[in-house]
């Protein structure tokens, strides 16, 4: 029989929520701003809260992606430059204990003030600026303003001393001789004609004629249309065709001379790709097996020995000092003299100061010369009149 006596046991259950809650101090979500940041009226500032989370996924990029990234917005011969500039710069900072990237505007400026000391040419320390500069972040890159001061300065003093080198024009005259050593019996006789004659005709630079495809080039009725897909002045690669009348005389007609080597091609059995092949002595396509990234395409230095290789077959005085580079200056030159603007022949910008300073001024002040009266009174008055 059970008694009352004994006190009765309640088990009980603690709750928390019956507990006083504890208190943790929330530091306000902190403003993402800078100096580039426009508010609307109304708008609150963004602070950090606003801003996403991102994980591994949102940074990385195929393979295929990287691989374009490398050459993303630059010919592969400025890139290379540009790589071994940068490579040169990354060194000097590790000897220096310097950081290369991103770098300070002291480091930037000191090294600008060596390659100065060491004598090198004002056009390659400008190239060594901007491979540096592009190769920084775009929030983190060195001011320009101290460095291109003394750049200009140093120029100044280097054309005193040394002046501007510039590849020689190459002339009616030196054309027609360098078009005589080129034999028609010849593949290699047949190529190189086609080479200057479309580089002259087109203002060519020497990178343009080596990108050529067979599908670039169109022989009309009156002419040859070239079609280049990019170009230094065309970096988005939005395509652009120049055309090269054909000329009454047969030993400088671009028609006759394209044609001819067209059909040299198809002979080797080439119907597509590269416009321009490298060839044996024999008149054989050489080996590319262990070409460039190139591939069939030559290179501007070969159109360069082709071109240096003919003037001094033509008995060219200074032929060593030739390039191909010439057959552009000599075209636009001849084109100014004509007084006619070389500007849209030769893909330069509209407006280029380079075609006005070395073209059209230098014809103008030549035509309008005051001793041309006394010296070819019969030009003289023609030109008056």
């Amino acid at each position: 029989m059970s008694t009352h006596d004994d006190p009765e046991v309640v088990d009980a259950e603690l709750v928390d929520d019956h507990l006083p809650a504890t208190w943790t101090e929330v530091a306000p979500a902190r403003p993402v701003v800078d100096r580039h940041t426009i508010l609307v009226p109304g708008e609150a500032l963004p602070t950090e809260a606003d801003q996403p989370t991102y994980t591994e996924r949102d940074l990385y990029v195929s393979e295929a992606t990287a691989e374009r990234l490398k050459n993303k917005s630059k010919p592969k011969n400025t890139s290379r430059t540009y790589d071994n500039q940068r490579d040169l710069f990354r060194r000097w900072c590790e000897q220096e204990g310097r950081v290369h990237r991103p770098c300070t505007t002291a480091t930037y400026v000191e090294y600008i003030a060596t390659l100065i000391e060491a004598g090198r040419a004002p056009n390659s320390i400008s190239v060594a600026m901007s491979a540096i500069r592009t190769w920084m972040p775009d929030d983190k890159k060195p001011g320009t303003t101290e460095a291109r001061g003394m750049l200009h300065e140093y120029k100044k003093d280097w054309n005193k001393r040394i002046g501007v080198k510039k590849a020689p024009a190459i002339t009616d005259d030196m054309i027609r001789a360098m078009v005589a050593t080129c034999d028609p019996d010849y593949p290699i006789g047949v190529r190189d004609r086609a080479v200057l004659l479309l580089g002259r005709g087109a203002l060519n630079r020497r990178s343009e004629l080596a990108d050529l495809t067979i599908g670039n080039v169109t022989i009309e009725s009156d002419g040859v249309a070239l079609y280049f897909t990019s170009s230094k002045t065309d970096q988005e690669a939005r395509g652009e065709e120049t055309f090269i009348p054909s000329w009454e005389d047969p030993d400088i007609d671009p028609v006759h001379a394209t044609r001819a080597w067209l059909n040299t091609l198809h002979q080797l059995g080439v119907r597509d790709g590269a416009f321009l092949r490298a060839l044996t002595r024999e008149g054989r396509l050489q080996s590319r097996v262990t070409a460039s990234e190139r591939g069939d395409h030559v290179t501007g230095d070969a159109i360069n020995e082709w071109v240096r290789g003919r003037a001094k077959l033509a008995g060219i005085r200074g032929w060593e000092k030739i390039t191909a580079h010439g057959l552009r200056r000599g075209g636009a030159q001849a084109l100014a003299d004509a007084g006619m603007d070389p500007t849209a022949q030769g893909r330069w910008k509209p407006g280029s100061a380079v075609v006005k300073r070395e073209y059209l001024d230098r014809a103008q002040s030549r035509t309008g010369n005051p001793w041309l009266k006394l010296a070819r009174p019969e030009r003289g008055d023609e030109t008056s009149a």
